[in-house]
């Protein structure tokens, strides 16, 4: 007998599939491992614009090794950007999309060794890529690394992996290494030692400031971490927490969750029965006050996300009939949206009410669905939605990251986001009894922070270079 599917799941919901998942009890993906505040997180945001932090991605992220012969035949099959200048000791942004041409998920791809890759990140587009190399007739091998939050033992990953970010972050490495620090073009890899350990580091940087990400076996884990938070005593680096944690991609611009595309179309109904029961995508719950009844108006586009610089038509790859379908638009644009204070404040004080209140907002992430989703709009027409949104103790500034048709993406331009679900809310767990409530924002760019926009971002794995 086999195993239940996401397809019986599917075939099984009464209502629609939006309906379905807006009401599954998860809320956003936890970040286990680390405590929820080192200092406190007002101070840990602040360390990543003026000193430097140590993100520990050990638990939260799953990884997938892909090897053999046919390892970079199937990853350029199934990933729209460029695979032409890519070799060992190199990474690049991979996302996936389905023959119609809407994005599977985001991670990012480690050219590790010959016929020897590794995929970290949230894992639709690992189990995408696991579905392809079972049933596509490619000589590959995967291995997959589950979340910690997924596993039976989940203090026991393959890597560790840390990250150092900010301003003084190149300071630190040097320190730490007794070295110089690598010099090293965006999204490139050496090894260094630290702690007597080889280390593999990846010039990288999550909070829009320069850094790296390093990464080794498990059993070196601790010594690396004990090193590198004594060499960052004297730079002011802080140790950031699960609650602090997903608020980096307010300033950076990167959208973290978008719902994997694939709950529709005969085309995936092979890999629906593929995918299992209790897995991510039967779980994926979506929050917020965009409503439809047609999941497809869930699914993003690589331009929505701001990848469309990264299509590239040089290889055959899936999606590509339909992203050439696409390339000419038009384009909704990814904008930073800055919250009008006067507006938030009076949501806020709905708290301190008697009567009808507005949904609670959480700092510094105030995501309560694990793919949020809500209406933006301009004099009460819709005009975009936004998928992420918290505050930012940098900025002063509650931000929302977007994607609005063209015409009302303009730096300046004015629209709405309504806060809060309709009808009083749906049965999430993290979903109390609330009324919804218009907040008035500034479209702003992206990447929000300056030092990212100016300096960081350009030829970055958030522009068009991938």
């Amino acid at each position: 007998m086999t195993a239940p599917s996401l397809q019986e799941i599917i075939d099984g919901v009464q209502t629609d599939i939006p309906d379905y998942l807006r009401n599954l009890p998860a809320g956003p993906n936890p970040y286990p491992g680390v405590q929820a505040e080192y200092t406190n997180w007002r101070d840990e945001q602040l360390a990543w614009q003026n000193t430097c932090v140590l993100f520990n991605q050990s638990f939260h992220m799953a990884e997938l090794l892909v090897e053999g012969p046919d390892a970079l035949k199937l990853l350029s099959y199934l990933g729209f950007n460029s695979f032409a200048n890519f070799t060992v000791d190199r990474a690049k942004q991979f996302v996936p999309c389905t023959p119609e041409g809407y994005v599977i998920g985001d991670v990012i791809l480690f050219y590790l060794a010959e016929n020897t890759f590794n995929l970290v990140g949230r894992i639709p587009a690992l189990n995408w890529v696991r579905f392809h190399a079972e049933t596509g007739g490619y000589d590959v091998s995967t291995s997959l690394d589950e979340r910690s939050a997924a596993r039976p033992d989940p203090f026991n990953r393959r890597h560790y992996r840390y990250q150092i970010q900010g301003p003084n972050a190149l300071a630190l490495m040097e320190k730490v290494t007794g070295a110089p620090a690598p010099e090293l073009k965006f999204f490139h890899m050496t090894r260094v030692s630290i702690a007597g350990k080889e280390v593999r580091a990846l010039r990288h940087g999550m909070a829009g400031q320069p850094g790296y990400e390093l990464f080794g076996p498990w059993v070196d884990g601790d010594a690396v971490h004990e090193a590198l938070v004594a060499a960052g005593a004297e730079f002011g680096l802080r140790l950031v927490g699960g609650r602090c944690y997903s608020s980096n991609a307010l300033e950076s611009g990167w959208i973290p969750s978008p719902l994997p595309a694939i709950y529709t179309g005969e085309s995936l109904k092979a890999y629906r029965q593929w995918l299992p029961a209790n897995g991510y995508e039967a779980n994926a719950s979506i929050g917020g006050s965009f409503v439809s009844q047609r999941i497809e108006d869930y699914y993003l586009t690589p331009w929505d996300l701001g990848y469309g610089g990264f299509v590239k038509f040089d290889h055959d790859f899936i999606g590509r009939e339909a992203l050439e379908a696409m390339a000419d638009g038009p384009h909704r644009k990814k904008v930073t949206l800055a919250i009008h204070p006067s507006d938030f404040q009076d949501a806020v004080g709905t708290q301190l009410q008697r009567g009808e209140s507005a949904k609670w907002f959480e700092f510094p992430s105030a995501v309560y669905a694990m793919h949020p989703y809500d209406l933006v709009q301009v004099n009460g027409k819709p005009t975009g939605i936004s998928t992420w949104i918290g505050y930012s103790f940098n900025e002063r500034t509650i931000l929302a990251l977007a994607m609005v048709d063209a015409e009302h993406a303009v730096p300046g331009a004015q629209v709405s986001l309504l806060w809060g679900e309709p009808d009083g809310g749906t049965r999430k767990l993290t979903v109390e009894p609330h009324t919804q409530v218009e907040l008035g924002a500034t479209v702003s760019p992206v990447p929000y922070a300056e030092v990212a926009r100016k300096v960081y971002a350009d030829g970055g794995w958030r522009t068009a270079a991938g």
